[in-house]
């Protein structure tokens, strides 16, 4: 979540692919075209984005209240059936001297891409815009290789140290007849 500093930080800085801000508390197309880019994650940050609502493009607070029913209209933008499949996405108020700001924070998606009415959206730098097909290919790349089980995913951080060597010696004695196992030379050798 979100906290008072690291909203301030992110009000002082410049919009970016991961920030977006807006005066207007009733475009439901604008909002869940920047939601759908940020779940679409193109630059491939792997960290949250956000929408900040009541705030003008300066940094500047508009004087929004955030009421209850801009929060829930919001939160429902996740599941409303537009954007699909569905992002994953917290919304909260931040109230501070000049004003309130809504915060949508988007984690980026496991299974892009995401779609919204149909059409994939992504953040080129501070601007959002519709994916070409170069754009989609390199997404559903993406999708592919995240959506291998858990044990065929590479282990990057793993050593040779790191293995159960003796559970799988155990096993290959069970699994391989010992003759094929003595004319095989293992890189890694297993007593």
């Amino acid at each position: 979540m979100l906290n008072e500093d690291s909203l301030i930080a992110l009000l002082n800085d410049t919009e970016s692919d991961r920030i977006e801000r807006t005066v207007s508390v009733k475009d439901t197309d604008k909002f869940c075209q920047a939601v759908c880019a940020f779940a679409n994650d193109f630059p491939n940050h792997r960290q949250s984005a956000f929408l900040l609502i009541g705030v003008k493009d300066n940094g500047e607070l508009s004087g929004l209240t955030v009421t209850d029913e801009l929060l829930k209209d919001l939160g429902g933008i996740r599941s409303d059936g537009n954007i699909l499949p569905q992002p994953a996405l917290t919304v909260s108020k931040h109230s501070l001297d000049k004003g309130d700001v809504a915060v949508v924070e988007v984690t980026p998606s496991d299974l892009p891409p995401v779609r919204y009415k149909g059409r994939v959206w992504i953040r080129v730098g501070p601007r959002k815009s519709v994916a070409n097909e170069q754009e989609e290919r390199i997404l559903t790349e993406r999708r592919v290789a995240l959506s291998r089980s858990f044990d065929a995913r590479p282990c990057l951080e793993a050593a040779i140290d790191d293995l159960a060597l003796g559970q799988f010696d155990a096993y290959r004695r069970e699994a391989v007849d010992a003759e094929t196992i003595g004319r095989i030379t293992a890189p890694f050798p297993i007593n």
